[in-house]
């Protein structure tokens, strides 16, 4: 012990350590009592402008409105997250957002959403309430102040910033702050959770976890803390470090107060499970879509100023993930302000008052008046979409954690967990496809005659495993699988309620709307055939082939149906419906029954339909006659099935349906696709630029449908222009020419063409799935019946045989004619082969002429019928619209035989892209190594090009024409170089001999 100059104890060596301890207890004991220490800091003064049952609108530091008080500066909103309390804006007076805000002249406004547990019907509040409630509360400001409101946010509340934006449109919108908050949340998730393993995550979480249970205030604090423990558990050491030193710890105590209790509030399982589906497991902020009561929206319809703020070590709203709304809102100013903090370090604490806020109001007065740009704001720069599954740098992590060696063995961890994630991201890929595709396989190849399916019965199972889910898609609205079930099965006893019985066969003659899918649909429930009639088709023949016994049909087809000698049921239309059919007894509305009146008769079983049941009746046109195509339950459910499997869609996925659904495509390939697969079916209008750009963003469209080449009416529109990001993964349909296929690709990249090739019977189907040879059909659909090439001559249109008189099988690159294996009830006019391949065996002639590549993908030659027979030999005409097609100046190209002097011709027909040549050097390459077959003997620039009402290119009215007239468009074939030169009238003359 020591002793003083006076030879005396010191007594601080005794009275430190026992007043330490002192005030230890004192201030530990307060702490137990009251929760933490009294500060004596006040709020800053508010005024409630607005209360309703969903918000309070709080306007801090309310003007004075005597004469000659200084006016109010521009007006911000600030939102809070949902687990978190509006007060967050004012934790300390001096240093927080609503107290720097004022003094830089800035007008601050904070709406409070409330702790729903203390609200009637809190607990029942979605995302889309806190949406409208926010567009309510912008209207209230604007009204107030006259002026445009700057939207801030943080975390989920700029998330909600955004969305209300994009609902709004923009309007009475002067800028978007966020704070930390994530767009592209598969981008980088917090705690560098593997993104392909999200959606099905969060896709189970909303659907079996917060559809029962809420999340309460502390149950969020505790998530909120174990995001980042090591931080967590350190603040809690260092406070009761200091906890005898209460001048320390005021300073930081009414932060430390709401972080550990205050500051929570509770979170309601439906606005959580909408979080999860629509902003995790589907990503919609990036691909757009997202529902807002019904309505679709889509962040690319922001067009004012955006700030990002951005924490360097946020590991909740990671840089990444908070960048993704440059590409998300391709139409906004994007700039970011980067601060090396964590994520509530964005908006409280030293930094944030040092940082943040003094960067806020700089930006708000720089939007308000104009001068110089805030110093540290910048340009965001364009990140690359594919997602690194990367967060927050190892580098950042350590400089800004205390704890260096522990975080750094937590980040070497992580990074090396990447790494494995990385190394087998094929795999797992691989391994979720394989999980989705096997079981639709595996259904699929249990069917037989007397299994039980059908379009009606698909859509009945996806209305009972996801009733609340999204099920179909149009002007802007979205509708759900129990709303379009509860339709269907409406229309089913007012279908029933008119007479209408099972396998009677009835017309729909309907644009393409909700109401022609329910139509179809209900037709398929009832066990009735749906005879689909094409509006621009010869209506009475197509009655006559369908058998039809009378036709449902929307008020535009009223007249043309009414022409007809039948009864016509009258369905949707939407609300403007003056039909005037009071005298006309042969037309019903039925809009007008009421299903509750209608009595079910004892036959009635829903979904009837067996597989080889006949389920739908198409139309096709050839050489200009109409042809009835019979489609079996069977092969609706070969098609779906297939291209649900190629297309790996699932409920993320939006299919939007350009082809009409009168058409097979789009009621084989594009409804039943998504119908199967659980995904949104988005119904067009048809192929327009400006709509389809703002559709496929504002429904998240992620696989285009469509049929050969009807994409050309929108990415070669002069209008067309594709800026910023897009959710176009696929592109599936069949015939697309090869120019246009590159040029789609080229224009949507990193999207990808899947190809179909599918006969009217479905008995053979394949699909170029991986889009790897443009122009290629590519190899048999999996779970679709086996397919054989038989080698062919072309020049005595024989298939030919071996020495045991069997069929021999074609050699590679050999032409030959595809048989099918039949699968389920053969249509009556197949060409049926018998004894093929082995004794009694039956196989089915396809009649289309393919060559098997070395790789086993399988081309197209043409039509066994449709092949050119010259003076050199056969010409095919696919194999050369393949070749010339692939001319960047090509946009189609069609191949025909024309009569000359008693011999036939190969003419070859392009259509050119706007401004293209064709040097006749460059053709007479494109044409020399084809695979098969010989060249054409002409080839010319046709001024016009007739498509079908399928957007197919006609050869019929280029027949007629004729030999084309010599011009500097138009080559011929010379017999010695074998190159194209240009056609004189001299050899013109020469070749059409005696003919002129």
């Amino acid at each position: 012990m020591q002793k003083g100059s006076s030879g005396l104890v010191d007594l601080s060596a005794i009275t430190g350590p026992v007043g330490r301890l002192v005030a230890t207890a004192q201030n530990g004991l307060e702490v137990l009592r009251y929760g933490g220490l009294e500060t004596g800091a006040v709020p800053s003064p508010f005024q409630i402008i607005e209360s309703v049952p969903m918000y309070r609108l709080r306007r801090y530091f309310p003007p004075d409105s005597r004469p000659g008080a200084k006016p109010a500066g521009p007006p911000v909103l600030m939102v809070h997250p949902m687990m978190m309390s509006a007060d967050m804006w004012d934790v300390t007076r001096d240093e927080g957002a609503v107290g720097i805000l004022h003094k830089a002249g800035v007008d601050p406004w904070v709406i409070d959403f409330g702790s729903p547990d203390k609200i009637e019907g809190g607990m029942q509040r979605n995302l889309a309430d806190h949406v409208v409630a926010l567009s309510e509360a912008i209207d209230t400001v604007k009204q107030v102040t006259g002026r445009d409101v700057h939207l801030a946010g943080y975390s989920q509340g700029g998330m909600f910033a955004y969305q209300t934006a994009a609902y709004r449109r923009s309007k009475d919108l002067a800028s978007i702050v966020g704070f930390g908050s994530p767009v592209d949340t598969l981008a980088a998730l917090p705690m560098n959770l593997p993104a392909s393993l999200a959606p099905a995550a969060a896709d189970f979480m909303a659907d079996h976890v917060f559809s029962r249970i809420d999340i309460p205030g502390w149950l969020a604090r505790t998530g909120f803390q174990m995001l980042d423990p090591l931080k967590t558990a350190q603040s809690r050491l260092d406070f009761l470090r200091q906890l005898h030193d209460r001048e320390a710890l005021l300073p930081r105590e009414q932060q430390r107060r709401f972080l550990a209790s205050e500051g929570w509030i509770a979170w309601s399982g439906p606005a959580i499970s909408e979080l999860l589906k629509q902003f995790i497991a589907h990503n919609r902020m990036m691909t757009g879509g997202f529902s807002i009561h019904g309505d679709l929206v889509t962040l690319s319809d922001i067009d004012c100023p955006v700030l990002a703020v951005i924490g360097e070590v946020d590991d909740i709203g990671q840089p990444a993930s908070v960048r993704g709304i440059k590409r998300a809102a391709p139409q906004a100013d994007v700039y970011e302000f980067l601060i090396r903090a964590g994520h509530f370090g964005l908006v409280v604490g030293s930094k944030a008052a040092t940082q943040t806020w003094p960067t806020v109001a700089a930006w708000v007065r720089w939007l308000d008046s104009g001068g110089e740009m805030p110093e540290g704001v910048s340009p965001m720069p364009l990140q690359p979409s594919e997602n690194t599954e990367s967060g927050v740098s190892l580098t950042s992590r350590v400089a800004h954690s205390t704890a260096a060696a522990t975080e750094m063995a937590f980040s070497l961890a992580r990074s090396a967990a990447g790494a494995l994630v990385a190394a087998n991201k094929s795999a797992r890929t691989l391994a979720v496809e394989t999980a989705r595709t096997l079981p639709r396989l595996a259904r699929l190849g249990q069917v037989n005659d007397h299994t039980r399916i059908s379009l009606g019965r698909i859509m009945s199972e996806q209305a009972r495993d996801a009733p609340h889910g999204e099920a179909l898609l149009f002007d802007g609205r979205v509708h759900t699988y129990e709303a379009v079930d509860r339709r269907i099965n409406n229309v089913v006893r007012g279908l029933i309620g008119v007479g209408v019985r099972q396998g009677a066969r009835v017309g729909v003659l309907m644009e393409t709307r909700p109401s022609a899918l329910v139509a179809i649909a209900a037709l398929s429930r009832l066990g009735a055939v749906a005879v689909l009639m094409p509006p621009d088709a010869d209506l009475a023949t197509a009655a006559r082939l369908g058998a039809v016994s009378e036709i449902i049909a929307d008020p535009s087809n009223l007249d043309a149906a009414r022409a007809l000698d039948m009864r016509v049921l009258v369905l949707g239309g939407g609300e403007a419906r003056d039909l005037n059919l009071a005298e006309d007894a042969d037309v019903v509305d039925m809009e007008k029954i009421d299903p509750d009146q209608v009595d079910l008769p004892g036959w009635y079983r829903p979904n009837p339909g067996l597989a080889r049941d006949l389920a739908f009746i198409g139309f096709s046109t050839i050489s200009g006659e109409l042809i009835a195509r019979q489609i079996t339950n069977y092969r609706w459910a070969l098609s779906a099935f297939g291209t649900a499997s190629a297309a790996n869609l699932g409920r993320s996925d939006t299919v939007y349906c350009l082809t009409p659904l009168h058409h097979q495509s789009g009621l084989l390939v594009s409804l039943g696709g998504a119908v199967v697969g659980g995904a949104r079916v988005a119904l067009s209008r048809g192929p327009c630029p400006e709509r389809f750009l703002q559709e496929i963003r504002q429904y998240g469209v992620t696989v285009v449908s469509y049929t050969w080449a009807m994409l050309r009416e929108v990415i070669d529109d002069p209008a067309f222009s594709l800026t910023g990001s897009h959710s176009v993964r696929l592109f599936i349909g069949s015939g697309m020419p090869a120019g246009l296929w590159k040029r789609v690709v080229e224009v949507f990249g990193p999207a990808q063409v899947v190809e179909f090739f599918a006969t009217t019977d479905g008995q053979a189907v394949l699909a170029n799935v991986s889009g790897a040879k443009i122009g290629s059909k590519g190899r048999p659909l999996p779970g679709g019946g086996e397919i054989a090439l038989a080698a062919y001559d072309p020049e005595d249109n024989l298939i030919l045989e071996d020495d045991r008189g069997f069929v021999r099988l074609a050699e590679t690159d050999e032409v030959g004619v595809l048989l099918a294996h039949p699968r389920g009830p053969v249509d009556p006019l197949a060409s049926v082969k018998r004894g093929v391949f082995a004794p009694a065996d039956t196989w089915v002639s396809t009649e289309y002429l393919f060559r098997r590549d070395e790789d086993g993908d399988y081309w197209l030659v043409d039509n066994r019928d449709g092949v050119i027979h010259t003076a050199r030999g056969p010409v095919f005409a696919a194999t050369v619209n393949d070749a010339v097609g692939r001319l960047g100046a090509v946009d189609m190209a069609v191949t025909y035989g024309v009569d000359a002097d008693g011999e036939t011709l190969a003419v070859t027909a392009l259509a050119l892209r706007p401004g293209g040549t064709v040097p006749s050097a460059d053709l007479s390459e494109a044409l020399a190594g084809l695979p098969v077959g010989d060249a054409p003997d002409i080839v010319h620039v046709a001024p016009e090009m007739t498509l079908s009402a399928t957007y197919r290119p006609l050869a019929g009215p280029l027949r007629q024409q004729g030999i084309p007239k010599p011009s500097r468009n138009a080559w011929y074939r010379d017999p010695d170089t074998h190159r194209y030169r240009r056609l004189t009238a001299a050899v013109r003359s020469e070749i059409v001999g005696s003919q002129e």
